[in-house]
């Protein structure tokens, strides 16, 4: 009896380490989703995109005193993406047809200015933002126990993916997105500009990074280097998925969350880090175009 009781204890343990798993997965996957359509379209290799990230984190801490975490979670977003189509018109677009290899430096900088601003302006010390009230609480399915906050998340992040989905493939907007991708002179030539397209992907890209750093603010540290720890998972994720493949990034940042999670609960924490870059190093070795790339003749 007692060692059913051990086994079903350890079981429960191990999906409650799926479930983080899963939830690192999804802010993965929304930092994930921004970093693929941005490249996809126009090339640039965004290497702030983790700043933005870190600054709706602190946005949130900022303005959630006064105007309440659903107030922060709706506002903060939308000025993250704002800055977005700022940089996207300033600088971004200079670089839409010179070699990636410069919109790398450039992004890189950019990140760096951005890390050292937040140091300045909310000091190096970590912040902490509380989870709101109405959020509080466990969620109890027999054995298991999970947070409410951490399941919201989950499913907030789910209608933000179906969204994004309807609106690349249901809408006029994102038919001549994904044309962009595939054939841009092509796009060229039948007199559409991709120009306003190219804007609003960087600022609904930019947005995305900025509303996961909204959810996770209330349950991990904001520092101003919290960008850079996330950013090269989520380049990771990118290439798992393929480059051009909206549920090949999908696919990927749940897999890559899972695999994590799995491997904490196996009881190997130290090597759950190492084993995402061993699933990026056989993705490249046996299918470098990603588990569902696609073929984008622009980088061909």
């Amino acid at each position: 009896m007692a060692a059913r009781e051990a086994d079903r204890s350890l079981s429960t343990l191990f999906l409650q380490h799926l479930a983080n798993g899963l939830l690192d997965g999804v802010y993965y996957l929304l930092i994930a989703l921004g970093l693929s359509m941005i490249f996809s379209l126009g090339g640039i290799v965004n290497l702030a995109h983790g700043a933005f990230y870190a600054i709706g984190a602190y946005l949130t801490v900022t303005l959630g005193p006064h105007i309440g975490f659903g107030g922060a979670l709706l506002v903060s977003p939308v000025i993250v993406a704002l800055l977005g189509v700022i940089f996207e018109r300033v600088l971004f677009q200079r670089f839409y047809r010179a070699d990636p290899i410069l919109s790398l430096l450039l992004t890189f900088g950019l990140a760096l200015v951005a890390e050292q601003t937040l140091r300045m302006i909310f000091g190096a010390p970590p912040l902490s933002y509380s989870i709101p009230p109405w959020l509080r609480g466990q969620i109890i399915l027999g054995d298991f126990i999970y947070s409410r906050y951490r399941a919201t998340l989950i499913v907030i992040a789910a209608c933000c993916v179906a969204a994004l989905w309807l609106l690349l493939n249901r809408t006029a907007f994102g038919r001549v997105v994904r044309a962009g991708v595939q054939n841009p002179d092509m796009v060229g030539a039948l007199g559409i500009s991709l120009s306003p397209y190219m804007m609003m992907v960087a600022g609904i890209g930019i947005g995305l990074a900025g509303l996961a750093g909204v959810l996770l603010a209330p349950i991990y540290s904001i520092h101003p280097a919290m960008g850079q720890e996330i950013i090269t998972p989520a380049f990771v994720v990118v290439v798992i998925g393929g480059l051009g493949s909206f549920w090949g990034v999908v696919a990927a940042a749940l897999l890559v969350g899972l695999v994590k999670g799995a491997t904490i609960g196996l009881g190997y924490p130290q090597w759950s880090t190492a084993v995402i870059y061993l699933m990026m190093l056989l993705v490249l070795l046996f299918r470098p175009r990603g588990l569902f790339g696609e073929r984008i003749q622009r980088f061909e």
